[in-house]
């Protein structure tokens, strides 16, 4: 079989470039205090864009809103750290994110300084804060976008959801915008290499890095005004994701 991963070269030089990306980021971030939410979503699309460009990652987003979205859940499935890339490029949100990324060398930093919430999720008391959160954040007109399933799944399926942060849209009256995630190489196979599902953060970038080309597909599910309490809307957006998926697997079987 051919193999069609990158050069040593090629990958030592996307890394030095993401090393650099990362500090410029820390940079732009800090000059976005008084910005309005406008020029923030503006600024972290590109931010986000310029790091999809250097891993040579290529966005297909389909059924994309033709408007900005302001103050809507975005729910995804998760697979890789590319994917806060690949919907902050697409639909800039602020992010609900485990606790122990607060810790990750520089990457925490820009974490923090792009008003990420990080979440204890062994801490129900933690759970009921970060509702309140999102609630306002949602409120205030901004998006904010959590990964339900609560861990990386290969991107193969998708893993059960969890309803608690659902309670913030039905708080807030606010809409749900589903996201369905797929990754897919330079051949257009479905490819399960950018998860770190099973790996850490370091394996994988890795493994991004030795890719010649990653496509990221984005499906926009049409947006959902939660009905019910959260475990019924839960299951709804669950349902829709799950059946995107599916629907994506049966056309590549054909």
């Amino acid at each position: 079989m051919k193999d069609y991963s990158t050069p040593f070269l090629t990958r030592f030089s996307r890394l030095f470039k993401m090393l650099l990306w990362l500090f410029s980021t820390v940079r732009r971030i800090r000059r976005l205090d008084k910005a309005s939410v406008e020029q923030r979503n503006a600024e972290f699309s590109a931010i986000c864009a310029e790091a999809l460009s250097i891993l040579n990652v290529r966005l297909i987003a389909s059924n994309r809103p033709s408007e900005s979205l302001k103050g809507v859940l975005v729910v995804a499935n998760h697979i890789s750290l590319l994917d806060i890339f690949a919907i902050t490029a697409l639909c800039p949100s602020s992010f609900i994110a485990m606790k122990e990324l607060s810790r990750w060398p520089v990457i925490g930093r820009v974490a923090r300084n792009a008003d990420t919430v990080f979440i204890d999720r062994s801490n129900r008391k933690d759970i009921n804060i970060i509702n309140e959160a999102i609630c306002r954040s949602l409120t205030e007109g901004k998006n904010v976008c959590f990964f339900p399933e609560a861990r990386t799944s290969s991107g193969n399926g998708i893993l059960p959801f969890k309803a608690a942060l659902f309670q913030s849209a039905i708080d807030a009256g606010s809409e749900i915008q589903p996201l369905a995630l797929r990754y897919f190489d330079s051949q257009k196979r479905r490819t399960t290499q950018p998860s770190f599902s099973e790996v850490n953060l370091f394996v994988s970038l890795w493994r991004i890095v030795s890719m010649q080309e990653i496509e990221v597909h984005v499906d926009f599910l049409p947006l959902e005004k939660p009905q019910g309490d959260r475990y019924e809307v839960k299951d709804k957006i669950e349902a829709a994701i799950s059946r995107e998926i599916g629907k994506i697997h049966e056309v590549l079987a054909e």
